[in-house]
């Protein structure tokens, strides 16, 4: 799969402008982010059960790993790309982080999130910021870490998201993505396929009353570049040192790299 498979901008529409992937759709480019939104107001009571249901509980022992990756300390500062549940933010706080930025284009997943870390009795170090992942309300060179999970294959421009990364990292900031990605393993390609396609629709019907955000979910995996590919787009974006590690056999990849 080409990098142009989510960071569209060719071709043309009905009005013969640009156009972006909305899972196998092709839409206006300036209707995808409202359209992503949507799916996200629909799902965002029930998100982390969403990441349950598409990961099989998997997603947890991802986010583990992601954030032993990270090794958080006293004083780091850390943005936390669409993660308005706090999934991350929670993570890396409980795990000895200085303060985290969670930024969401979604202020009901950041309405969630907060609720959540009332619950948790996490009044401090955490800043809930309504934004953009291709256009961060952050200063230039201003975190130490940046992280994004399940985020950065719903943008309208997965480049401008990456260079927006690029910018507001420090010398030495590290970069971390957990995505879903592409199988590695043949023998676990149609079983992922059948789940994906069949029973999570059916679920997301069942459980969120919304089986055309599980679908648009589920397309949209398959149209994020590959490990390869987006190794190519973090280098091109300006990080340095760019490492994938493969997850429960490509299911999910941790991209990493480091702003020299």
């Amino acid at each position: 799969m080409s990098a142009q498979a989510t960071n569209n901008g060719a071709g043309g529409g009905a009005d013969g402008g640009p156009t972006a992937d909305f899972g196998y759709q092709q839409v206006p480019e300036a209707e995808k982010a409202s359209r992503v939104r949507e799916v996200f107001d629909s799902v965002a009571p029930r998100y982390d059960l969403m990441n349950d249901l598409m990961s099989l509980g998997v997603h947890r022992l991802w986010k583990e790993a992601l954030i032993d990756q990270l090794r958080p300390r006293p004083g780091m500062a850390l943005a936390d790309v669409g993660g308005g549940t706090g999934d991350i933010g929670f993570r890396f706080l409980e795990r000895g982080g200085g303060g985290v930025q969670v930024i969401d284009v979604n202020e009901d997943m950041l309405a969630h999130g907060r609720d959540r870390a009332v619950d948790r009795g996490l009044l401090d170090g955490v800043e809930w910021i309504t934004g953009d992942a291709e256009a961060l309300p952050l200063d230039d060179m201003s975190v130490d870490a940046y992280t994004t999970a399940f985020c950065l294959r719903n943008v309208t421009h997965l480049d401008r998201a990456l260079r927006e990364a690029r910018r507001v990292l420090k010398p030495g900031g590290q970069f971390l993505c957990l995505e879903f990605s592409h199988v590695t393993l043949p023998a676990l390609r149609a079983v992922y396929d059948a789940y994906s396609f069949s029973v999570l629709p059916a679920l997301g019907q069942a459980v969120a009353g919304d089986r055309d955000a599980y679908v648009y979910l589920a397309e949209s995996i398959r149209r994020f570049p590959d490990q390869d590919a987006f190794r190519a787009m973090i280098e091109a974006a300006g990080l340095d040192q760019v490492r994938v590690r493969n997850l429960s056999g490509g299911i999910a990849a941790i991209h990493s790299a480091w702003r020299i």
